[in-house]
């Protein structure tokens, strides 16, 4: 037998493949996966740059975000030709994305009106307290009853309210109905699919439900809702279910390839986790952390802080899931920050390292309130803050700190989903980035008292995307009967600190985000232009009108002196 022969031997032998995009706040991924086997063949990743503009802006080029795609795409089959598996094996391809992220393009010219504006973003923050004041008896969660959602900057629809009212492109083009409004599912798709030449403009449930615009009982845009944040719904893409042929790739390698999952990130990591069943949950470490419990066909309201979302929707003629969420801003995105803006590591993995070197924050306690405080809290007014602070502590202790805080914020969302459900969780299934650091891992286990437990192949958020678009009805390359469902290998880290010192160490952080709530006050003073003057921070508005007094004070008494 030649090489060649036992090369496309070796090729036919593999079966049908499924490649899925993970298109992340930080980075984009392009993984091919065996739809029998569930492995992971090949990927590559490309990192992606954020901006700041201005404090407590984040931004992303909705270009660069495309050109990212398209590259770990094209490097993903030069990779696969030369592993000599045929890429026209694959056979569909998924999408998952990061959530509630918002743009506005023009369909016409295909290009992007601004900036996307990240789920982290701030700027918001002025508009929420004006909207959560009008409503009756100033209560965040007027709208929960049709969104499972707190009215909250996270959300898309205000940050999409944002765009329409401060940028005049975006504005235009509403007015001359050009504008089209997506999360990144429905920005990739669009493109993938021909764009302004014929491209599907579409989003599914999961990322749909975290709009504010979204009825999560109905399943569909809410009139009474876009009339709310007054949305015109003609710029709002079409919802579909999250496994589904949406439309076909219209360039590139992978030409013809029909695109047939999609899912927010999220919901695709519960679905990589095979959380099937109504009290399955897993916890994703990423740029957030994110905590979702299967409740099955029915939205569940939650009485401590949860977030209720669709889980997943898998065909048109299949039921909606739901899952309750516990939603926490800044968790690997804390160790970005060390690395980044104090450069005490040059590396995320070197954080591991040092807080191993002392074991112990040392009474540092560390509250990454950057983004404000998410679940249970949802408190836009908080900010970051490290407390406990000693002329002992080093640079090893603020690192662990930082870990600890993961763990911490974590264990608030378990307390709260354990409350809401009245069944405590007896174990924690975990994925993502982060969950490679296995001094934070155990030091989780250790801080919820309950075993944590890690699949050895990491990239579940892919691998849920890709089992959405190869079960896809016309695709039909992988079952999603639990009976086919290949068995998953894990590692699994026992609490080892007795229960006492994890409820003191609980204790004392729980005081620590007490100090970090009501830091930026309310309603901000706006300067004409959509910006907050530098007296919406009261004290600091406080301390420079005091200062001028003690000055004008000391000039008169002066001029009384001489």
């Amino acid at each position: 037998m030649t090489g060649a022969m036992a090369a496309s031997s070796d090729r036919i032998m593999l079966g049908p493949l499924v490649a899925a995009v993970d298109q992340g706040t930080s980075s984009t991924r392009f993984l091919v996966f065996n739809a029998k086997t569930a492995e992971l063949l090949s990927h590559h990743q490309v990192e992606i740059k954020q901006s700041f503009p201005k404090e407590g802006w984040v931004e992303e080029d909705p270009r660069e975000i495309l050109q990212s795609v398209y590259e770990c795409m094209e490097r993903t089959c030069e990779k696969l030709t030369q592993l000599n598996i045929d890429i026209s094996n694959i056979k569909a391809i998924g999408v998952t994305n990061q959530r509630e992220t918002t743009l506005v393009w023009d369909k016409e010219t295909g290009e992007p009106l601004y900036n996307a504006i990240v789920w982290l973003d701030l700027r918001t923050q002025s508009t929420v307290e004006r909207l959560i004041n009008k409503t009756p008896g100033r209560n965040k969660n007027h709208l929960k009853h049709k969104t499972g959602l707190p009215i909250s900057t996270y959300f898309s629809a205000v940050k999409l309210r944002w765009l329409v009212d401060n940028v005049l492109e975006v504005h235009e083009a509403v007015q001359s109905h050009r504008a089209m409004f997506g999360t990144i599912d429905s920005w990739l798709i669009w493109c993938l699919t021909g764009g302004r030449n014929g491209g599907v403009h579409c989003t599914d449930v999961t990322n749909a439900s975290r709009t504010m615009l979204f009825n999560i009982h109905t399943m569909d845009w809410d009139p009474e809702l876009c009339k709310y944040f007054d949305i015109p719904m003609e710029i709002l893409p079409k919802v579909r279910s999250s496994s589904e042929i949406y439309g076909l790739m219209k360039s590139g390698s992978l030409t013809g390839v029909p695109i047939s999952g999609c899912l927010g990130d999220q919901s695709a990591a519960l679905v990589g986790q095979m959380c099937f069943q109504d009290g399955h949950a897993k916890n994703t470490y990423g740029t957030g952390c994110f905590l979702l419990r299967n409740t099955g066909l029915k939205p569940v309201m939650s009485d401590h802080g949860l977030l209720t979302t669709v889980a997943y929707k898998l065909g048109r003629d299949k039921p909606a899931y739901y899952a309750l969420e516990g939603s926490v801003a800044i968790a690997g995105a804390v160790v970005q920050w060390l690395k980044d803006n104090l450069g005490i590591v040059q590396s995320s993995v070197e954080i591991e390292n040092l807080a191993a070197a002392v074991g112990t924050s040392y009474g540092c306690y560390f509250v990454p309130a950057f983004s404000g405080l998410y679940a249970p809290y949802w408190e836009p007014s908080a900010r970051g803050i490290i407390c406990g602070l000693t002329q002992f502590t080093n640079r090893s202790h603020l690192a662990f700190a930082a870990l600890e805080a993961v763990c911490f914020q974590t264990r608030e969302i378990l307390d709260a989903m354990n409350q809401d459900s009245g069944i405590p969780l007896t174990q924690l299934q975990v994925d993502g980035g982060m969950t490679s650091n296995r001094l934070l891992m155990q030091l989780q286990a250790d801080i919820l008292c309950i075993p944590v437990v890690k699949p050895s192949m990491p990239e579940t958020t892919a691998l849920g995307a890709a089992m959405a678009a190869g079960a896809a009805e016309g695709v039909s390359v992988w079952s999603l009967k639990p009976e086919d469902l290949t068995a998953v290998t894990c590692e699994k880290f026992e609490p080892q600190i007795n229960p006492e010192e994890s409820e003191f160490r609980y204790a004392r952080w729980k005081k620590a985000v007490q100090k970090a709530m009501n830091w930026e006050t309310t309603e901000p003073v706006a300067n004409g232009n959509g910006e907050t003057s530098i007296f919406s921070s009261v004290p600091l508005g406080f301390y420079i009108l005091g200062s001028m007094f003690m000055l004008i004070g000391a000039k008169y008494i002066a001029g009384h002196h001489l």
